[in-house]
């Protein structure tokens, strides 16, 4: 068996009952929800038990939640002795990366993820952002019609998530003259997505700056076995290039697709992703389909992943 990578939820994967059977099931994850409730002085639990779904998709909320959910998987594993050789997170999941590396404090992490998602939220007035799935069009061809758009506004690649989908950022008008031009360039589908801000694109720097004020309050330890970063799809483990690289990463690009890879490199063939929803798993499949993929998010999946590395180990 290679090595095993964990991978940690985004925003967009949340639903409403993520994580409550979990907490009907183990102590444990209990411990985790309850932790979270405490450090953000509300009951981010009640929300991913019970919703509203409406309030749960409030960035502010989504984040934190997404957060508490993804180690409460976590920590499960680790209870089993299941660990990683290696961790990544798309976008918001790198916090939960970066606490599973033990480079920051769970607590920290919940009331950092909240922050940012206040901030996010705040740098471009709702409706003024948007973001959209390209799919099934090349890399260069992507990036080719978002400079072609820019004479309406800022509309940058956000996301380069697999070798056939890549999500565009930025202003609204922006972003639909670029999916125009996808779809003239033969992408197979276009489409907008349903999101409250133009994510990782230029427009949130001003968030970026506001979360490194928060980043340079908040201890970060060395990281104890390598994290990938979103940025530069690298591994890091130095305290103050892992802020460095956070702050970035609130206005650059993700690339996941070439984070797989890299892990791919450094000797990964088995990537297991925690929290909600299997978007991640199905993402790794469409890099290399010969990879392992495998998720926790409720005690059926936990079990699976159990009986898996019993078995495997």
């Amino acid at each position: 068996m290679g090595k095993v990578a964990f991978l940690f939820a985004g925003q967009g994967a949340q639903y409403v009952g993520m994580g409550l059977d979990l907490a009907k099931n183990f102590k444990k994850a209990r411990e985790i929800f309850e932790r979270a409730d405490e450090a953000l002085g509300y009951k981010i639990s009640d929300l991913c038990f019970y919703g509203p779904e409406e309030k749960l998709k409030e960035t502010a909320n989504t984040q934190p939640a997404v957060l508490t959910h993804s180690l409460a998987c976590y920590f499960l594993l680790k209870e089993e002795g299941i660990v990683p050789d290696v961790v990544a997170g798309l976008s918001l999941g790198e916090y939960a990366a970066l606490v599973a590396a033990e480079a920051l404090n769970f607590e920290n992490a919940v009331r950092l993820v909240r922050k940012r998602g206040i901030y996010m939220q705040e740098a471009v007035p709702l409706g003024e952002g948007a973001m959209a799935a390209v799919i099934g069009l090349p890399r260069q061809e992507v990036v080719e019609a978002c400079k072609m758009a820019s004479d309406e506004g800022v509309v940058e690649a956000a996301n380069f998530n697999s070798p056939s989908q890549i999500v565009i950022s930025g202003h609204v008008k922006a972003v639909e003259k670029a999916l125009k031009i996808a779809r003239e360039k033969g992408a197979k589908k276009a489409v907008m997505l349903s999101v409250s801000a133009p994510f990782h694109c230029s427009l949130l720097k001003t968030a970026g700056e506001k979360l490194k004020e928060e980043l340079e309050k908040t201890k970060i330890e060395p990281a104890r076995i390598p994290v990938v970063s979103n940025v530069t799809a690298e591994a890091v483990k130095d305290p103050l290039k892992i802020k460095e690289l956070l702050v970035k990463q609130v206005s650059s690009p993700v690339l996941w697709e070439d984070s797989i890879l890299r892990m791919k490199e450094m000797g990964v063939d088995t990537f297991v992703e925690l929290g909600p929803g299997r978007t991640l798993s199905g993402l790794v499949k469409k890099i290399d389909r010969r990879l392992t993929t495998l998720n926790v998010e409720d005690s059926e999946s936990f079990s699976k992943v159990i009986d898996y590395f019993r078995g495997n180990g």
